[in-house]
């Protein structure tokens, strides 16, 4: 058990902040976040001198019904750091177990996983998809990297030139979640890429700053532009209904890269569990756990690895 003063609590907060933003990194999401619990805090112990840090947080997570379950991870995530931060003066000190946010959102969401005949329908339909805002190049050059390399559409938009090394075939992905780090990509990515930047020459000045995925006006890709137009597109296809918010997401492009990199390592006979941590740190998570959420179940998937389960079996039975 944590137990702690109000003003000890601030304290922590304050020097934390201070510590994430020598880091370089702005955090004021985290920041918000934090003075939110530090108020939450205040409200409850009222002018008690101490307060039990796990029963606080437990409260805090838990304070409005009905939430998301990504809205809870993301409140976990932040006080996460904030009391593994505390552990650097305090080693006993309490951190909540990832498992917190489950137990402070319920969600029967399951994520669509992509069959590779539907990521070709999609990637056939961009190419010659009518959109005001996008050429099909763009649209089509965007599902390609999403699907291939697993980025987050967010990280993709944000592409530069300068971060495409089609002389190492790799992407620099600068500043995602607190951290850059380098992704490499498959040789036929890089070509449809050096293909996309030779029509986007025509297009927009091709400066090292200016982003890698333009509009027809050649400005930069917006987020909610390219999610607006992957949703359209699987609407046309019949993947999503016309209209409400349910049905396959753009995001689940990821989740799709995820499973299909997963069951390629199935096929080859890989350690799968050696691997992980390659997916883990190529999808840009912090460990193996950040990746689970991605890794659905199959039927695939299933089969192969109890494919797998019962080849050791007999190989086990040979042996005794």
């Amino acid at each position: 058990m944590t137990r702690l003063t109000q003003a000890q609590l601030a304290q922590d907060i304050a020097q934390f902040l201070a510590f994430k933003r020598a880091l370089g990194c702005s955090y004021g999401r985290g920041e918000a976040m934090l003075r939110s619990f530090q108020r939450y805090v205040e409200s409850q112990a009222g002018a008690e001198a101490t307060v039990e840090l796990e029963a606080m947080i437990g409260g805090w997570l838990s304070r409005i019904a009905g939430r998301k379950p990504v809205t809870a991870a993301l409140e976990l995530g932040v006080i996460r750091q904030l009391c593994l931060y505390r552990r650097r003066s305090d080693p006993q000190g309490f951190v909540p177990g990832r498992e917190w946010a489950l137990q402070c959102a319920d969600s029967h969401f399951l994520p669509y996983v992509f069959s590779r005949a539907e990521v070709q329908a999609l990637v056939d339909a961009a190419g010659g998809h009518p959109h005001r805002n996008l050429t099909p190049a763009t649209l089509r050059t965007l599902l390609l990297i999403l699907y291939g390399t697993g980025l987050r559409l967010g990280e993709a938009v944000r592409l530069t030139l300068q971060d495409v090394d089609l002389e190492q075939d790799l992407f620099r992905v600068r500043e995602s979640k607190g951290k850059t780090r380098l992704v490499p990509f498959r040789s036929d990515l890089a070509q449809v890429l050096r293909d996309y930047l030779a029509e986007r020459a025509a297009i927009a000045p091709m400066g090292e700053a200016g982003p890698l995925l333009v509009r027809k006006s050649g400005d930069g890709l917006p987020v909610g532009v390219a999610s607006g137009a992957i949703r359209r597109l699987l609407r046309k296809l019949g993947l999503k209904p016309p209209r409400g918010r349910i049905g396959p997401r753009p995001y689940d492009l990821r989740h799709a890269f995820a499973v299909h990199r997963l069951t390629e390592w199935y096929r080859q006979g890989v350690d799968i569990h050696a691997r992980l941590p390659w997916l883990s740190a190529y999808m840009g998570h912090d460990d193996v756990l950040g990746t689970e959420v991605y890794l659905t179940a199959t039927a695939e998937l299933m089969d192969l690895a109890s494919a797998r389960f019962a080849a050791r079996f007999r190989d086990a039975a040979h042996r005794t």
